[in-house]
C-alpha cells in the first residue's frame, strides 16, 4: 500500500527533471513589456523547480512590431537563464491590425506545428496568441504522446473585439467560437484574474474546475530605493517639473489621443507638467504626429531594465490609460511594476473594470474616467498638491505587490498544476 505512494513523492521531491515542459509564445525575452517578461520568469521559475523546461517562441518584435537586430534568421536557438530558447521567424506586420494581425498568428501558428514542441509532459501555450494556440492544440492532439494542455490566458480576445469595437460581427463570431473550443479543449486554463475565470466559465463554458487563478507578478528585481532625483539625471529628464510617466505598448487599447490632449490642455494652461510616453507600438507614429507642436508631453523609446527602473523612480505618478469602452479584457501588465515602485498611479480607465479594481483594491491611487483629458489632467495636478497623498498611495501600492504579487506565489501555483498534469498523464 505504501509503494504507490513512494513513488509519488519521488516525483515531487527528488525525481523532478522527468517532467519536461514546453512553453508556447509569441513574446520573450529580451522584450521587456506585455507578456514577455512572465513568460520568461515562468520558464526559469519552473526550471529553478526542477521541470526540464524548453521554450518555442517568436523572435524578438514587441512592442515596436518589428523584428530586432541581430534577431533576423528563420530559426534559432539559445540557452536563456538555463532555458533552451527556440526562436522562429514569423510574419511582423506594422501597424498590426485587423487582417494583418491575424496572418501574423497564423504564420507563428505554423511555426509551431512544424516544430518539435508537442515532445514534453505539460505544454504552456500562451494567449495571446489565441489562433496560434488553437494551431497548436489540433498539432498536440494529434500526438500519439498527447502531451497535457495549458493555456495560461493573459487576454480575453473576444471581450477585447467587443469593447474596442474593432472587426465585424462574422470576425467577432469566429473568435468565440475558436475561443470557446480552445479554452474548453485545454487540460488546465490558467486566468490572470477572477474576472477572467468568471466569464470562461459563464460565457465561453470552460468547466470551472478546469480554470486556475494565478496572478500576474511583479518581475522587477529588488532594488535599492532610488530618489527621483537621482533618477532624472540618470535619464537627463527635466527636474523643475512634475512628470506624469507612461509606459509599455503604445496600441489601440491604451486610447492614448488622451493623453495627447490632456497635454495640450497643460500647455493652455502653462501648468508646470510633462507626460511622458515610454516604449512603442502600432499608436506611436500616428500619436507623435497628433502631438507636434505640443511642449507638455515626450516620446521615449523603450528602455533597459536599469532605465525602467530610473523612469519609474523618476515619475510623480504613474499613467494607465485605456480607451473608453475597455474594462475587462486585459490586466495591464505594467501595473504590478507601478506598484512596486512606490509611486501612486493615475488611471483613466472605466471605473467598474479590472483595472479600478485592481487599483481600488490596492489603494494604489487614482481613477478618472477614460476618454476624460480634463479629469486626466486635474488627477495629475491635485496628487502632485497633495504629496502626503501621493506618498500614502505609493506605499500602499508597494505593500499589496509585496503580499499579493509575488514571483514565489505563482510559481508554487504553476508548480501544483504542471505535477497535477503530468502525473495524470503518467497515471
Amino acid at each position: 500500500m505504501c509503494a504507490p505512494r513512494k513513488a509519488a513523492l519521488s516525483h515531487r521531491t527528488g525525481d523532478r527533471g522527468q517532467t519536461t515542459v514546453s512553453i508556447l509564445s509569441l513574446h520573450y525575452p529580451p522584450e521587456t513589456t506585455g507578456n514577455a517578461p512572465y513568460t520568461g520568469g515562468l520558464a526559469s521559475g519552473l526550471r529553478l523547480r526542477g521541470h526540464r523546461v524548453e521554450a518555442f517562441v517568436a523572435q524578438p518584435h514587441y512592442p515596436e512590431w518589428r523584428i530586432r537586430q541581430g534577431y533576423d534568421r528563420w530559426r534559432s536557438t539559445e540557452m536563456l537563464d538555463g532555458v533552451k530558447v527556440h526562436r522562429l521567424r514569423h510574419l511582423v506586420p506594422r501597424p498590426p491590425r485587423g487582417l494583418r494581425r491575424l496572418l501574423s498568428e497564423i504564420s507563428f501558428g505554423i511555426r509551431l506545428g512544424l516544430s518539435r514542441c508537442g515532445s514534453a509532459d505539460v505544454v504552456v501555450a500562451v494567449s495571446p496568441a489565441l489562433f496560434a494556440t488553437a494551431m497548436a492544440l489540433v498539432r498536440l492532439r494529434l500526438n500519439p504522446r498527447r502531451p497535457a494542455l495549458v493555456v495560461w490566458v493573459q487576454d480575453i480576445y473576444t471581450l477585447g473585439i467587443a469593447e474596442t469595437g474593432e472587426g465585424s460581427c462574422v470576425s467577432a463570431a469566429i473568435t468565440k467560437f475558436v475561443e470557446k473550443h480552445t479554452l474548453r479543449s485545454a487540460d488546465r486554463v490558467v486566468a490572470i484574474h477572477p474576472r477572467f475565470k468568471e466569464y470562461m466559465v459563464a460565457e465561453l463554458g470552460v468547466p470551472a474546475d478546469r480554470v486556475s487563478v494565478i496572478r500576474n507578478w511583479t518581475h522587477l528585481q529588488p532594488v535599492d530605493v532610488i530618489s527621483k532625483r537621482v533618477a532624472r539625471e540618470a535619464l537627463n529628464w527635466p527636474s523643475g517639473t512634475l512628470l506624469a510617466v507612461h509606459t509599455g505598448n503604445m496600441g489601440s487599447k491604451q486610447g492614448l489621443d488622451n493623453v495627447v490632449e490632456a497635454a495640450r490642455l497643460a500647455d493652455v494652461r502653462n501648468a508646470p507638467l510633462k507626460f511622458i510616453l515610454v516604449g512603442d507600438g502600432g499608436e506611436r507614429s500616428r500619436l507623435e504626429c497628433m502631438a507636434q507642436g505640443v511642449n507638455s508631453i515626450e516620446f521615449v523609446d523603450p528602455l533597459n531594465a536599469a532605465d525602467y527602473r530610473y523612469a519609474l523612480a523618476a515619475a510623480d505618478c504613474l499613467l494607465v490609460n485605456e480607451m473608453p469602452g475597455v474594462a475587462n479584457m486585459a490586466v495591464p501588465s505594467k501595473l504590478t511594476s507601478y506598484f512596486d515602485a512606490m509611486r501612486p498611479i493615475v488611471a483613466a480607465s472605466d471605473p467598474q473594470g479590472i483595472t479600478a479594481s485592481e487599483i481600488k483594491l490596492a489603494n494604489g491611487g487614482i481613477v478618472v474616467p477614460a476618454g476624460d483629458p480634463e479629469a486626466l489632467l486635474a488627477a495629475v495636478l491635485d496628487l502632485a498638491q497633495n504629496g502626503e497623498v501621493a506618498d500614502a498611495y505609493g506605499a500602499a501600492g508597494q505593500s499589496y505587490c509585496r503580499r499579493m504579487l509575488t514571483a514565489e506565489a505563482a510559481m508554487t501555483a504553476f508548480d501544483r498544476v504542471i505535477l497535477d498534469l503530468a502525473d495524470r498523464r503518467r497515471g
